[in-house]
């Protein structure tokens, strides 16, 4: 059975960009905002980091955090593009083996597309293999370092092994980031509870 924290790290990895969607006045101005700044992908995250980061209600940072997850997913091939569609639908059969195939073409393809990576360690992660997941969160992290899901997935990792050092550091950049992953939150207080009791 997955735990909650498994379902925490699947979540982060393969959310569905949606959440403005449901609110047509909050993608209006999320996307009002976007329109504002370069259509460089690049300056487009920086500009939506700093919404990410800046937000006072969950509503604009739940935007801001849906529209990072979109511009993470534009690969610039459509060929990519639609491996990684191909790659949801297997994850979401559970049918493990054929998304990690799918998988390998397109961090094989685009070894600069930080999504590949990431969508990779997490399914290596549900198949128990956490020293290939670790590899890959590296690999995700070294092309984009803000990557608030990587970074809870290395979370959750370093907890499951026992490292709750690690975790916590992993948790709080993550945090750093992103200040609204209210699970993630959660799981660094547990950590900090039990740790508390180790020193007493």
């Amino acid at each position: 059975m997955w735990t909650h924290g498994v379902f925490l790290l699947v979540a982060l990895a393969f959310a569905s960009p949606a959440y403005a969607a449901d609110d047509p006045e909050t993608s209006a101005e999320a996307n009002s905002q976007i329109e504002s700044v370069d259509a460089d992908p690049a300056n487009r995250l920086n500009s939506l980091f700093e919404t990410l980061k800046s937000a006072t209600d969950i509503e604009a940072a739940k935007a801001a955090e849906n529209d990072i997850i979109v511009i993470w997913l534009e690969s610039g091939s459509d060929t990519v593009d639609l491996l990684m569609r191909w790659t949801l639908d297997a994850v979401e059969a559970k049918n493990f083996a054929l998304a990690l195939d799918y998988l390998d073409r397109i961090v094989t393809m685009r070894p600069d597309y930080a999504e590949g990576w990431n969508k990779r360690a997490t399914v290596h992660f549900l198949v128990d293999d956490y020293s290939k997941a670790i590899a890959d969160i590296e690999q995700t992290l070294a092309l984009e370092p803000r990557h608030f899901g990587a970074l809870s997935g290395l979370g959750k990792i370093m907890r499951d092994i026992g490292d709750n050092q690690q975790a916590a550091i992993a948790y709080r950049r993550a945090l750093e980031i992103d200040p609204y992953l209210d699970d993630v939150e959660d799981a660094l207080k547990e950590i900090e509870v039990e740790e508390a009791g180790r020193e007493i």
